[in-house]
């Protein structure tokens, strides 16, 4: 299959970027990994008048450690976060969602920021970004903005970015001492996006009780999904099974509306919900035990 007809355009800096987006303004297209865009481009479900190759600025690739928070670069490949040391050892749930993602060859070319852009609901970096409230920088013709995760994800496959905006940067901060995370789901095949899944961090105090928790469910609705009635069950007690199968059963309360399709079935995701939620939080509080 062929795409449509399109111009090409590679800015070498984020401000060329931006000033040929201005110009072209609902004609254009950020091209990052292209994991997610070519195949829309060769189906032909959208089709831009140019496309814009973020490809070769450099500036928009780097890891680093600043302020508490792991840095990454939007044009940053997954596959760089896949052996990042730094992200390994200083930000490990980033770095269990990664491996999750498609197959080496789609980390080769995907792109942080390209995969926290396009939104996918089903989608692993997403999810993460929300669960570590991740903060997203984004550069537009107004200058530089920050975005929690919270509010970047509007619905399926939108985001808080406006059309002449590009995401720049995501800065996802560093657990605390003590804490532990889990990232669990389920998908047909390694690789295959997740029918449902879970990320969850837990923090410890001292007597035992969960001092801290954050539970997100992606590939049940249109945007990552904070299960805060879950971790309201969590905080303040010791964990236990029950605890865990209480809080799975709130997460799958909060899905309210999981979308069904020839994958899997609305009731079954809601199942999963429950499921992952519940294993999760158990893999969690085991990390953070072992971390205290």
């Amino acid at each position: 299959m062929k795409p449509p007809r399109f111009d090409y355009a590679t800015p070498t800096t984020v401000t060329e970027a931006v000033a040929l987006l201005k110009q072209h303004d609902t004609e254009a297209k950020i091209l990052a990994g292209g994991q997610s865009l070519v195949p829309l481009l060769n189906m032909r479900l959208t089709r831009p008048g140019i496309l814009i190759d973020l490809g070769r600025i450099p500036e928009l690739n780097y890891i680093r450690e600043a302020d508490g928070a792991i840095v990454i670069g939007a044009m940053t490949t997954k596959r760089s976060v896949e052996d990042s040391d730094l992200v390994k050892s200083r930000q490990p749930l980033l770095h269990a969602a990664t491996v999750l993602i498609g197959h080496v060859a789609i980390r080769n070319r995907g792109t942080v920021g390209g995969s926290l852009a396009h939104a996918d609901p089903a989608a692993e970096y997403p999810a993460v970004a929300v669960a570590l409230d991740a903060e997203l920088r984004a550069m537009g013709p107004n200058g530089a903005r920050s975005i929690k995760a919270a509010d970047f994800y509007v619905s399926y496959l939108t985001t808080a970015l406006e059309p002449t905006e590009i995401l720049t940067e995501v800065r996802f901060p560093v657990l605390p001492s003590g804490a532990g995370w889990s990232c669990m789901e389920v998908a047909r095949r390694h690789g295959d996006f997740a029918m449902a899944g879970a990320m969850v961090t837990v923090t410890l105090a001292r007597d035992g009780r969960c001092s801290a928790a954050r539970i997100v469910l992606f590939g049940v609705g249109a945007v990552p999904l904070r299960a805060a009635a879950a971790e309201q069950v969590v905080i303040g007690q010791k964990p236990s099974e029950k605890v865990f199968q209480d809080a799975g059963q709130k997460a799958a309360d909060a899905a309210e509306e999981p979308m069904s399709d020839t994958h899997a079935s609305a009731e079954y995701r809601r199942y999963l919900a429950q499921v992952m939620t519940r294993r999760a939080l158990a893999e969690a509080v085991s990390r953070a035990g072992r971390a205290a």
